[in-house]
């Protein structure tokens, strides 16, 4: 007698063994979320050695704050919506308002649209945020793994607290993984 299996959908893809790729379909992935960002993990340190990925949606009114890392590389794809945008050394790092940065070239903070590609290398200050009334939602990959992912879960876990932001305690999750904070977080 020959058993016939079920063919496999995007829903019901079995577990994966040492030698067999990933595949997330989409709308999967380990979701966290708070008023302020939601964050589906698509590939982490558990499947990749080189970076974990990430779909991040982007809420109206959210800025991560001008950052930068010593030791992380960072890759930004807009999919959907616009967003501001930093990825240089600016003349001089103001305390407040990035988005008025420039750099010694002239360089100034973008306006992201769908399809902008942002690579962000080791020590480069670098900030996203959106100014605009309607979500934004980007493909952001991390290298390398899993400190992006971790750093996620507790901030999410901060700003989920309700209420403002805690700014010391993000501010001591940032020291903890690699990320000097040059201008303030902010969410609606």
């Amino acid at each position: 007698m020959t058993t016939i299996e079920p063919p496999i959908t995007a829903i019901e893809v079995p577990p994966a063994t040492a030698a067999d790729g990933l595949l997330v379909p989409p709308g999967h992935g380990r979701v966290v979320e708070t008023a302020a960002q939601r964050v589906t993990y698509k590939v982490t340190g558990s499947h990749s050695r080189t970076a974990s990925t990430f779909e991040v949606e982007v809420p109206p009114g959210f800025d991560v704050g001008a950052h930068v890392h010593t030791r992380s590389e960072e890759l930004f794809y807009v999919l959907e919506g616009e967003l501001d945008v930093l990825a240089f050394e600016p003349r001089i790092r103001t305390p407040d308002n990035w988005q008025k940065w420039e750099s010694s070239s002239g360089r100034r903070v973008v306006r992201a649209t769908p399809g902008t590609v942002i690579v962000v290398p080791p020590g480069c200050p670098h900030a996203f945020a959106n100014p605009t009334e309607t979500a934004a939602k980007m493909f952001f990959q991390a290298s390398p793994p899993p400190d992006h992912e971790r750093y996620f879960d507790e901030l999410l876990e901060i700003l989920g607290s309700g209420g403002p932001p805690d700014l010391e305690a993000i501010e001591a999750l940032r020291k903890r993984y690699d990320i000097e904070q040059l201008t303030p977080l902010r969410h609606r």
